[in-house]
């Protein structure tokens, strides 16, 4: 058996079939390990994770992204060439989905697998995960990897257990709390459980850091890509799994129209632009070198094809700091901003890279979540029999591989939003319905020909919007810490 596992005939079948030879030995290792277990034999097989070849996992996530605020997705004036490429080069998501429209609860969906109807977090707070929160880095430093999260975490605050070193992640570099990463000049960032002090000086700074800089010396994005940079120059040598969650583009709320807090405008300083868009604009293009910069480093230590990068943003983009999405049309054809479930608040940019296993130059219509992150990585991991059983999540490898035919597909998508109004939605196939405010009508949507959300369909669909109303009510589970809002009298 064990011959005919690694017989040369298998040669032929890396040409017929797009798996990776990285994914055949994760897989091949499985078989052995299942085969001996099951034979009950007299030998321990213990293997060294050195031996066994599994591709890095680095998920880079922006913050307030809007769906067309990329070249690769339509936008005709802020510059992204290095994303550009990373899809020329990859795999373009159509119809990816953040976990919520609003920071916290994204971030919460996508460290745990569990939809807004769900999970522990569901909404922009002060929470804390707690330590039997299972999350995908628990889970893949559990299969060996190295784990890093560098940059805004904002589901664990200082002293409690939901900090990213009690939640699977071995080194962490950035920011706890994401009032305080509002700040792009803030007086200190966390290593590990420590804080680390700053040369900014931020006059009057609030209760969880937050505020504006007097003295803009350190500037936060920078330093997390630096450390970015060195955790993947520590661990070559090794599967590595790296969370790099930018703060851009996202304003400094407490700077008022001032928050598109950036060291310089670059090349849009010249711009016949409101101050706030140059700095919006030169934000992004700054991110973009920086991702340039990343994969520069993979290609310089040799491990550029082991290495899946997945892009992303936690939500829709902002009017907030001063920025008009507006001007420079950041969702695209989408209608809606953050806050709204309308698609522009939920639908994100997403890019994966993975040279040598994704067929460049494709895209793909899988409709799919930041719930699916955590199936989807341990998945790749070769760990996916570890992954809990009721998460909302699917893995989306198939897909990353080609493979379309064996792509398990979502009954359907759901969300809950519990601020102001309240509000909810859900995607089943073409059809969209969206209840905002949340004692409000449901408004429905033909995606395949609206994808704009501009002709409401229920009066013409009852059946459907009867259906969905059921899968609404199917999704959310009651929770005395998030309840919709009463209806106003």
């Amino acid at each position: 058996m064990f011959q005919a596992l690694f017989s040369n005939d298998h040669e032929s079948n890396f040409q017929r079939f797009p798996f990776s030879r990285t994914l055949f030995r994760i897989t091949t290792w499985t078989i052995l390990l299942a085969a001996v277990t099951t034979a009950e034999s007299s030998f321990a097989l213990q293997p060294d994770a050195q031996t066994v070849e599994r591709p890095n996992i680095i998920f880079i996530l922006a913050d307030d992204l809007g769906y067309g605020d990329l070249g690769c997705y339509g936008q005709k004036r802020i510059q992204t060439p290095n994303l550009d490429q990373m899809a020329t080069e990859g795999m373009r998501f159509t119809d990816f989905y953040a976990g919520s429209t609003v920071c916290a609860p994204s971030r919460c969906v996508l460290m745990t697998g569990y939809h807004t109807g769900h999970a522990l977090i569901r909404g922009n707070s002060k929470d804390n995960l707690r330590p039997t929160d299972v999350t995908v880095a628990k889970l893949l430093q559990q299969a060996g990897y190295a784990t890093c999260l560098a940059g805004k975490w904002g589901i664990g605050h200082e002293g409690s257990p939901g900090v990213p070193t009690k939640q699977g992640f071995d080194y962490f570099y950035g920011y706890l709390d994401q009032s305080m990463a509002h700040n792009y000049y803030p007086t200190f960032l966390y290593r590990n459980e420590e804080r680390i002090p700053l040369r900014n000086i931020v006059p009057n700074v609030g209760k969880y850091g937050q505020g504006v800089a007097s003295k803009k010396v350190d500037y936060s994005h920078d330093l997390i890509m630096n450390e970015a940079l060195d955790f993947v120059d520590r661990n070559k040598e090794r599967p590595f799994f790296l969370y790099l969650a930018l703060t851009i583009p996202h304003a400094n709320n407490e700077a008022g129209s001032r928050g598109m807090e950036v060291p310089d405008l670059g090349i849009y300083a010249d711009k016949d632009w409101p101050e706030a868009q140059k700095g919006h604009a030169a934000m992004i293009s700054r991110m973009d070198t920086d991702i340039g910069k990343m994969i520069d480093r993979l290609k310089a230590l040799g491990i550029d094809d082991k290495t899946l990068i997945l892009f992303s943003s936690d939500n829709g983009p902002h009017r907030e700091g001063g920025n008009d999405p507006d001007f420079n049309d950041s969702n695209g054809f989408l209608s809606g901003i953050k806050r709204s479930l309308s698609e522009g608040g939920i639908r994100v940019p997403t890019i994966a890279r993975w040279p040598g296993t994704i067929q460049a130059g494709s895209s793909t219509d899988f409709a799919g979540a930041f719930w699916d992150l955590l199936p989807t990585f341990v998945d790749i991991a070769g760990a996916a029999n570890a992954v809990p059983s009721d998460i909302d999540g699917i893995s989306f490898l198939p897909t990353l591989l080609g493979n379309i035919t064996a792509q398990k597909q979502h009954k359907y998508l759901y969300w809950a939003f519990y601020e102001g109004e309240g509000a909810q939605a859900v995607r089943q196939g073409h059809w969209k319905a969206v209840q905002q405010p949340y004692h409000s009508p449901i408004r429905l949507y033909d995606l395949s020909t609206d994808i704009g959300e501009q002709k409401d369909l229920a009066s013409d669909h009852p059946k459907v919007v009867k259906e969905m109303r059921h899968l609404m009510v199917e999704a959310n589970t009651p929770s005395e810490r998030w309840k919709f809002p009463q209806p106003k009298k």
